[in-house]
């Protein structure tokens, strides 16, 4: 007789489930960091290896995938593209804003899929936002965060980047909440996360060049960017963005974002005109 054949598991279901598996194991190794440990940055020595080796697999392969892909695809291509992902996301953004209690933005963002994917040819063109329908990103992260979960510890995921336990975490429900995760055909589905994974990384191709030339130590200043970018996405555009004037190198107000060290972001809306009949210096 032959012996019945075991069923497969499915590859799409096994990786969103191991990424709390993922955190938690990530964490219990670096309980045993040293004393090169800090106190803001716990897990330090271990979220420095697998920073090195994600930064390594970036330029080696994210980075030339990326640059090609930017090479040889039309910019009104790219557009669609993007548009097409950016409108998934506003699925994710209408259930996090509700859960937030933010009901305006979550009409907003459920207006947006509506209109751009009937409208727009499924997402391909943007409409909501010609027509003054405003996006409102978020995720289960800050969902989390505004719920009054504290960040925990600094992490970095293997090939996810910069995280927190509690946005380890939300990442599993942003998986689940994702339209992609939805589709039935295995080929479709990976070849949809791995097309959405190209549209990013190109989009982000300008901040990562600025931040090699800005940073002198890359790891910190990505860990404050991310850390002080969240705290101010949790506080609703109203905490203080880091100051990056005259730094000789990193510090823990330094804040991936783009930003240069001269440079000093001001939050979002702020009005920076300068005072009434005072003229501007050359």
């Amino acid at each position: 007789m032959s012996r019945p054949l075991k069923k497969m598991t499915r590859p799409d279901s096994r990786l969103p489930r191991l990424l709390p598996a993922l955190s938690f194991s990530l964490l219990v190794t670096a309980c045993a960091s040293g004393p090169q440990a800090s106190p803001d940055d716990p897990l330090e020595p271990l979220n420095r290896v697998v920073f090195k080796v994600n930064d390594k697999a970036d330029e080696y392969v994210a980075t030339p995938l990326a640059k090609g892909y930017r090479a040889v695809t039309p910019q009104p291509v790219r557009t669609a593209v993007t548009n097409f992902y950016s409108n998934l996301a506003d699925v994710g953004n209408t259930v996090n804003n509700l859960l937030q209690g933010k009901g305006v933005d979550a009409a907003e963002s459920f207006m947006r899929v509506a209109v751009n994917s009937v409208l727009g040819i499924g997402g391909l063109i943007d409409i909501a936002t010609p027509a003054g329908i405003s996006k409102h990103s978020q995720d289960f992260g800050l969902t989390l965060g505004v719920w009054g979960v504290p960040a925990g510890p600094y992490l970095v995921l293997p090939l996810f980047g910069p995280s927190s336990i509690r946005d380890g975490v939300g990442l599993y429900v942003n998986f689940q909440l994702s339209p992609t995760t939805w589709v039935n055909d295995e080929g479709v589905k990976w070849g949809l996360w791995g097309l959405g994974f190209l549209d990013a990384r190109t989009n982000a191709l300008g901040a990562t060049d600025l931040l090699s030339l800005a940073a002198l130590d890359k790891y910190s200043f990505v860990r404050d960017a991310y850390r002080q970018r969240r705290q101010y996405l949790i506080q609703g555009g109203g905490g203080k963005l880091p100051d990056y004037e005259d730094n000789d190198g990193p510090t823990d107000g330094a804040a991936p974002a783009p930003g240069a060290p001269t440079a000093t972001p001001a939050p979002a809306g702020a009005d920076d005109k300068m005072p009434e009949g005072e003229a501007k210096k050359p």
